[in-house]
C-alpha cells in the first residue's frame, strides 16, 4: 500500500525540480554567451552568413532582406551576444533565488529569463523565416534553436505551477 505524498513534500520536490531546471537553461545560456565572447569569429561567421543570405535559394522575392553591411551584422552578433549574457544572469539569479526559497522573486526572475532567450523569435522566426535560414545546408541552426526553445518552453510551465506551503496553495502567477 502506497500512502499520498505530502503536499510539502510535493512542495519541495517541485522547487527542487524548478531549481535544478532553471540551472540547466542558465548554465546552457552562460556556456553559449562565454563561447560567443572568447570564440567570437566562429559564430560571428554563422550571423553574418543568415544575415546575407549567401547560401540560401536566392530568391528574388526574398533577397531584399538580406544584411550584407559587415558592420551592421557585427551590430547584431554583439546585441545576441549580450542578449544572452543578461539572459544568463538573470537565470542565474532565479536559480539563486530558488534556492533560498524565495518563491516569488524565483519565478519572476526564471520567468523573465526564459523569456528574455531569443532562440524563439530570434532565431527560428527572424533567422529561420525573415533570413530563410531553413534554406541554407550549411549555416541552418534552426535544429539547436527549437531544441533549447522547447526545453525553455517546459521549464517555464515547471516555474509556473502551484505550489503548496504549509497547507496553503500559491499560484503560479509572476
Amino acid at each position: 500500500m502506497t500512502t499520498p505524498t505530502s503536499p510539502t513534500a510535493t512542495s519541495r520536490t517541485l522547487t527542487l525540480t524548478a531549481t535544478f531546471l532553471t540551472a540547466t537553461v542558465a548554465l546552457y545560456t552562460a556556456l553559449v554567451a562565454f563561447g560567443n565572447i572568447t570564440d567570437f569569429g566562429t559564430n560571428q561567421q554563422f550571423v553574418r552568413h543568415v544575415l546575407a543570405m549567401d547560401t540560401t535559394f536566392k530568391d528574388d522575392d526574398l533577397m531584399w532582406r538580406a544584411v550584407t553591411s559587415k558592420g551592421l551584422q557585427d551590430a547584431a552578433y554583439v546585441a545576441i551576444i549580450v542578449w544572452e549574457t543578461v539572459a544568463a544572469l538573470v537565470l542565474v539569479a532565479g536559480t539563486w533565488f530558488w534556492g533560498r526559497r524565495d518563491y516569488g522573486r524565483a519565478r519572476r526572475f526564471s520567468t523573465y529569463g526564459l523569456l528574455m532567450l531569443l532562440f524563439g523569435a530570434g532565431f527560428i522566426a527572424i533567422g529561420g523565416e525573415w533570413f530563410a535560414m531553413w534554406q541554407s545546408e550549411d549555416w541552418n541552426g534552426l535544429d539547436a534553436a527549437t531544441r533549447v526553445f522547447l526545453l525553455s518552453g517546459v521549464v517555464l510551465l515547471v516555474v509556473q505551477l502551484p505550489l503548496r506551503e504549509h497547507g496553503q496553495e500559491t499560484d503560479g502567477a509572476v
